[in-house]
């Protein structure tokens, strides 16, 4: 069983530690998903074809925490480094994703909201058919790395300290009571983070994290605001191997960037209660 850098190791070879490495944040893998999902989920028979893509151009998938050991100075990157990550919890993480990461030997990370998987520690709310503990039992001990996404999913950066510090530290207690060890990578939920988030979130004793940011990750952001590319339904072939190859991403992702920057405005303003917003999945 792996949460942290023992599976998904990289090879002692290849160019340093500076290089960009494309994250993608995946959600949910399933043929009919929910209609609350559906845009951020992905065909089973669209990931395969899309894991077959980095196998054939020779990608490394790594696991968050590797890539964080590299970029703190242990060991160096693959030629071709990418990071394979699912975020919240969806079941067909379990059911179609692991055959194909097994398939093909490849590392991934599974953040979890805790609140959300079924079991004892399930507070509703979520968006569709989740994971158990066996399931993510079962994903760990074959090599994915377990990371937090929060106990109920909530926009982290609207809550007070209190809620906050409960969020992560509830979140990490609890995978490390059922899996045998602390998570030590953490995802933002929504992708919102600000310093007092991420502070919280080192506080909880999590070793890095990521946000969303639709841009290639390097060490330079940090290791608790790492960028990621998002992987949609909508997303074909071609731009799947563009993203992966980091050609055109700022422009792929053009309107997501300002759609975050003028929300960045109105949440800003809602944390001094200025403005209360419609909130966002």
């Amino acid at each position: 069983m792996s949460t942290g850098t023992g599976d998904g190791a990289p090879p002692r070879t290849g160019p340093g530690p500076e290089r960009p490495v494309p994250i993608l944040m995946y959600h949910a893998l399933a043929h009919r998903p929910a209609p609350s999902v559906r845009a951020l989920s992905v065909s089973p028979g669209a990931f395969a074809e899309q894991m077959a893509l980095l196998g054939d151009r020779g990608f490394t998938p790594l696991t968050t925490a590797a890539l964080a050991a590299v970029w703190r100075g242990h060991g160096r990157l693959p030629a071709r480094p990418v990071l394979i990550t699912f975020d919240d919890g969806y079941e067909g993480v379990h059911r179609y994703g692991l055959p194909v990461l097994a398939r093909h030997g490849f590392a991934a990370t599974l953040f979890v909201a805790t609140g959300w998987l079924r079991g004892p520690y399930d507070e509703g709310g979520a968006l569709d058919t989740m994971l158990d503990w066996d399931q993510v039992r079962e994903l760990a001990y074959a090599g994915v790395e377990i990371g937090g996404h929060s106990h109920t999913h909530p926009q982290l950066d609207q809550l007070d300290d209190r809620r906050l510090g409960h969020e992560a530290a509830r979140c990490r207690d609890i995978t490390a009571a059922e899996l045998g060890a602390a998570p030590a990578s953490f995802a933002y939920p929504y992708g919102y983070s600000t310093r007092r988030v991420r502070r919280a979130v080192r506080a909880a004793g999590f070793e890095q994290s990521l946000a969303v940011g639709n841009a290639l990750a390097h060490r330079g952001q940090g290791p608790y605001a790492l960028k990621r590319v998002t992987v949609r339904r909508s997303t074909e072939i071609g731009e799947f191997a563009r993203l992966v190859e980091g050609r055109s991403v700022a422009r792929l992702f053009a309107g997501d960037r300002a759609l975050t920057k003028a929300y960045a405005v109105v949440r800003a303003a809602r944390r001094t209660g200025l403005v209360l917003g419609p909130r966002t999945v």
